[in-house]
């Protein structure tokens, strides 16, 4: 059967493992696969990158040779804006384009708020923590775990630095749809998500569901269920090509 790999990028502080629990809901023919950053998870040991496009060069050269076509990107916030940055990445390595790219969670490259580059400078970890407080995802008690806070946090901040340097690129359009998940109380405006159009000559599409900018995790079930009939034609479309002629 031919199978669709589905590389999945972390949100900032985050490593792999976040979307490990989604294997269970997949269909089989569609295969997981996260990617782990440098300066987590399995690779701990290695040193933290602030500069988005030079990690995403980094991911393109590692995952080329084994990447299995065809192929979608999805990213979570920091996530989305890396994804973007790989496609363009795996092009430039003369690799196919994904058949479709999925931006979760942020504002278009193009329309990045000053608040979001306010975090290109180093941030202390009282401001860290009052910022991980504003995204209603962590509990007080892990916020107050200084043993774990010391673990999370400088990954945090490089990964706040890594966003709030990033700048977009002057380069040819992306030709793949590029799908869009908003959280209708998160921070990101509907104009800044519809922005991601400017990114594609392809198709474009907005979900849009309740909850901030964890909504990923508040509504899983649907946020698998939209990707999946994204890439479903895709699928079909590749499993009919792949089929013997008789």
């Amino acid at each position: 059967m031919t199978k669709l790999t589905l590389l999945c990028l972390p949100y900032s502080g985050a490593s792999a493992m976040v979307y490990s629990r989604w294997r269970r809901q997949l269909p089989s023919w569609l295969h997981l696969q996260p990617v782990e950053l440098p300066g987590r998870g399995a690779r701990f040991d290695e040193p933290l990158q602030i500069d988005m496009r030079a990690l995403a060069r980094q991911l393109a050269r590692e995952h080329k040779p084994g990447l299995q076509t065809p192929y979608a990107l999805f990213g979570h916030s920091l996530g989305a804006l890396l994804a973007c940055e790989l496609a363009h990445a795996f092009r430039e390595l003369g690799a196919p384009e994904p058949v479709a790219l999925f931006a979760s969670g942020t504002a278009a490259p193009t329309l990045r708020s000053d608040y979001d580059r306010g975090f290109a400078e180093a941030r202390s970890d009282e401001e860290l923590i009052d910022q991980l407080r504003t995204f209603q995802g962590t509990s007080e008690e892990v916020l107050a775990n200084k043993e774990l806070m010391s673990l999370t946090l400088p990954v945090l901040r490089a990964d706040f630095m890594m966003c709030g340097r990033f700048t977009p690129a002057q380069r040819p359009l992306l030709n793949c749809p590029v799908h869009v998940l908003g959280g209708k109380e998160d921070r990101a405006t509907t104009e800044q998500l519809i922005g991601w159009s400017k990114e594609t000559l392809g198709s474009f599409s907005v979900d849009m569901m309740t909850g901030g900018h964890f909504f990923i995790h508040e509504h899983e079930a649907r946020v698998i269920r939209t990707i999946k009939t994204h890439l479903e034609v895709h699928h079909r479309r590749h499993a009919q090509a792949a089929a013997p002629a008789f």
